[in-house]
């Protein structure tokens, strides 16, 4: 009976899967604005790739026809008032019910024809975010001729990997899939093109399985532009980077502050301990202070880590909780 029971998993798991790699519960989310010259394409593609799949193009404010183009090939179309991908994801995430979500650019960069293997590891319960990679086939490197993007990337994935210890392989791809547990379980809190890093992090952070399905990339098509800054931009991902390792782990944020202060404080105050061992005098008053001030200061910083650290271990329980009453519904 045992062999019997496997067996008819398997076959089941099989089913599901080939169900998926055909769009069966799955909402293809297109974020948009301005992509008037890809997006009949794009839209074109996911549902001959996937004809089961509903495809769902939100778009951001845009002034040359987007929304109409998208419509007339197809897709379901929706509207978001709030300027910024991130506002555009935290809509979707919360207005749409699939089975498995898979989010991808209105640019045509990335190939509808890998969206059955982004799918299949998540309908197979081995993932539940996968990751299109356009780095590990040097596809992104050929194709991408946009200055300091590479050098971007890698910066995040070091900083990643040196926080949370998770190496992704492409961390800042607009194209991945998700679960429905991940989708509907993430506060969503970035308002523009840092949502990419928030959901990267907050997939290590919770601990989600995550898997790499190498994509082939390709630089947009003439006549479209990118609407992401590089420098200013780049400077919003890394800010959203310390404000989530303050977030999700600040025992380790506020202790290395406080070990900052405290290496401040002995600076300061050690000349100060040297010339009252030697002469009984303190004639550097102002250095004194400095050096107690800088010690107080770490000390409060390493209570408000114990503290803060508490309250996320106690909003982690409670968001465990979250998933399981998510899991719990079909």
């Amino acid at each position: 009976m045992e062999t019997q029971t496997i067996e008819f998993d398997s076959a089941e798991r099989d089913a599901r899967v080939a169900a998926a790699r055909r769009g069966a519960g799955v909402a293809v989310l297109v974020p948009c604005y301005n992509e008037a010259v890809t997006i009949a394409k794009v839209v074109d593609d996911f549902r001959r790739v996937m004809p089961e799949a509903t495809v769902y193009v939100y778009d951001n404010n845009s002034s040359d026809g987007t929304a109409a183009i998208a419509a007339e090939h197809g897709a379901v179309v929706r509207h978001e008032s709030r300027q910024g991908k991130g506002n555009v994801v935290r809509s979707m995430f919360r207005e749409i019910d699939a089975d498995y979500y898979l989010m991808v650019d209105g640019d045509d960069t990335y190939p509808a024809e890998a969206a059955p293997d982004l799918v299949a590891p998540l309908a197979e319960g081995v993932a539940d975010m996968t990751v299109g990679d356009r780095l590990s086939n040097g596809s992104y490197g050929e194709e991408n001729d946009r200055a300091f993007h590479g050098f971007g990337n890698n910066l995040v994935r070091w900083l990643i990997k040196l926080i949370y210890g998770f190496a992704f392989d492409d961390v800042m791809t607009g194209y991945r899939g998700f679960t429905r547990a991940f989708v509907k379980t993430m506060p969503v809190m970035s308002a523009g093109f840092q949502i990419e890093t928030e959901i990267s992090i907050w997939a290590v952070d919770r601990r989600w399985r995550v898997a790499d399905v190498p994509i082939d990339y390709r630089d947009r098509p003439e006549g479209s532009e990118s609407k992401l800054s590089t420098f200013g931009d780049g400077a919003k991902v890394l800010m959203a980077i310390a404000s989530l390792f303050k977030d999700c782990k600040p025992l380790a944020f506020f202790g290395w502050l406080a070990l900052l202060f405290l290496v401040l404080g002995l600076v300061a105050g050690v000349p100060v301990i040297a010339e009252f061992a030697a002469t009984g005098l303190v004639s550097k008053m102002p250095s004194a202070v400095l050096a107690v001030a800088l010690v107080i200061c770490g000390a409060l910083s390493f209570t408000a880590g114990l503290i803060l650290d508490t309250v996320a271990k106690t909003n982690r329980k409670s968001w465990e909780l979250e998933v399981y009453k998510v899991y719990g519904v079909r």
